[in-house]
């Protein structure tokens, strides 16, 4: 699973908001970020809870550095019990993950991300000008930002309190990242994130600002901080970011095929409802509403497709085991106020991928064209081609044009064997390949891969590992 900090939907807000006022530059930047997201999208559909995490560090973290690269995880930067190195990014990495990774063990009595104690990789300086920040199934990483309207994602350390706790998701009750239980995965998030920074300020429930990436936004920047717990859809309103699109209520619940179904949208009900929860009860929130949500997401109660009335429902069972009726009956008004009923079981009728998906193989040196259609129903490939294609859903078909013109690109992508970013790689002998791809793309081929009415162009250097499964699997080879 690999769960990005900042929005689909948002980066492309920005792009056509620098499109329009003719800043090519900032569009470009977007454009890269959302690239370098597809591979990642494409590679949710292939981890799993049990996603082996690195074991190359002694202690319980290691920082690296990528050096603007996208290679993971990088050169080791700050190891375990080792002094600040005077890299902000990298200090900032290893400050918030001390803090995050002593709140899980104190607060809830968890060992890492995965409750077992294996070490926390941490890469900084991803990418080039990367507006995000993610959690790929094994290792947090973090982009610098673009300079211009994200600054660097390790500057407020919930955002990687955000993506620590994608890892504690994916290690017990593994919310499928889309629809419902998709929003749930976000939210658990952004809850624990808050939980964790009131926590580290000593903040009182009713001190806090609930707010969730506060400073990540440059000034100049019309935004109070990404998301807004207490309000969500209040976080910013600014003519390049638009406003914030969140809802905290089933009423305005939104229906969506994009952002997997509307996971950073939907996502403020569950946050509210939390907001409310811990309000109410008063006090600190790693006191009480925080171990009631821990003990709903790890007891075995929720699972990979849990609905929002289903976790609502652990969450009253938690309270009512841990703290008694009337902590149970505030926890259930909270969600009441959202319009969230709580539902022993409810599962999330996770929305099929269905219809036909079509790819067009273009180019090459013969310059044929071949044409392959899979029906997912009725298909016998059709299963594998509907997991791998939905890594392609919500992404702006524009964004990976420019990288068929001349086959060049950094080739981001996932190895799905170790959850690693082979990124131009020669994998018989690690070298770098990407100045070689961007002078020599002649004679490579393009693939134009459409479902559901989206046509998505990838060139053959930008195919990570579960785009070419994609590919192969439609055009029979």
């Amino acid at each position: 699973m690999t769960c990005g900090f900042v929005p689909p939907y948002l980066l492309d807000r920005i792009a056509a908001s620098a499109q329009s006022l003719d800043d090519p530059a900032l569009r470009t930047r977007c454009a890269r970020t959302r690239r370098d997201d597809l591979a990642l999208r494409a590679a949710r559909a292939t981890a799993g809870p049990d996603t082996a995490l690195p074991q190359d560090v002694d202690g319980t973290k290691a920082v690296y550095s990528a050096g603007g690269s996208t290679i993971l995880p990088g050169a080791l930067a700050r190891g375990d019990d080792a002094p600040p190195t005077g890299d902000a990014a990298v200090d900032e990495a290893y400050d918030a993950t001390s803090v995050v990774h002593e709140t899980f063990a104190v607060v809830f009595g968890r060992d890492s991300v995965d409750g077992r104690g294996s070490p926390v990789t941490v890469t900084v300086h991803y990418g080039q000008d990367y507006d995000n920040a993610f959690w790929d199934g094994s290792q947090l990483v973090f982009g610098d930002g673009d300079g211009q309207v994200f600054g660097r994602f390790t500057d407020p350390p919930d955002v990687l309190f955000h993506e620590f706790t994608h890892g504690v998701t994916q290690f017990s009750a593994d919310l499928v990242y889309r629809d419902q239980p998709g929003a749930l995965n976000e939210s658990m998030s952004d809850v624990f994130a808050a939980v964790t920074t009131q926590r580290a300020l000593g903040q009182d429930a009713a001190d806090a600002d609930w707010l969730i990436g506060r400073g990540l936004f440059l000034p100049g920047i019309q935004a109070e901080a990404l998301r807004s717990m207490r309000a969500p859809g209040t976080a910013y309103d600014d003519p390049l970011l638009g406003s914030d699109p969140q809802v905290a209520s089933m009423d305005d619940y939104i229906e969506t095929d994009e952002d997997n179904g509307g996971v950073h949208l939907n996502s403020g009900i569950p946050n509210h409802a939390f907001y409310r929860a811990a309000t109410a009860l008063g006090g600190r929130s790693w006191e009480v509403a925080g171990p009631v949500w821990y003990a709903a997401l790890t007891g075995g109660a929720v699972g990979r497709t849990t609905d929002f009335a289903g976790f609502a429902q652990a969450t009253v069972d938690a309270a009512a085991a841990g703290f008694g009726a009337d902590v149970a009956g505030v926890v259930a008004d909270a969600w009441a106020a959202v319009g969230v009923a709580p539902v022993p079981g409810s599962v999330a009728p996770v929305a099929p991928v269905g219809g036909t998906v079509t790819v067009v193989r273009t180019g090459g040196f013969a310059g044929m064209q071949r044409e392959g259609v899979v029906d997912l129903e009725r298909d016998p490939r059709g299963p594998e081609v509907a997991r791998l294609v939905s890594g392609l859903e919500g992404l702006d078909p524009s964004l990976r044009s420019g990288l068929d013109q001349g086959g060049g690109g950094d080739r981001s992508g996932l190895d799905q064997r170790g959850g690693r970013d082979r990124s131009g790689l020669d994998q018989r002998g690690g070298r770098d390949r990407s100045r070689l791809d961007q002078r020599g793309g002649g004679d490579r081929f393009v693939y134009a891969i459409t479902h559901a009415g989206r046509t998505v162009r990838v060139g053959e250097a930008d195919l990570d590992d579960g785009l070419a499964r994609l590919v192969r699997l439609v055009l029979g080879d």
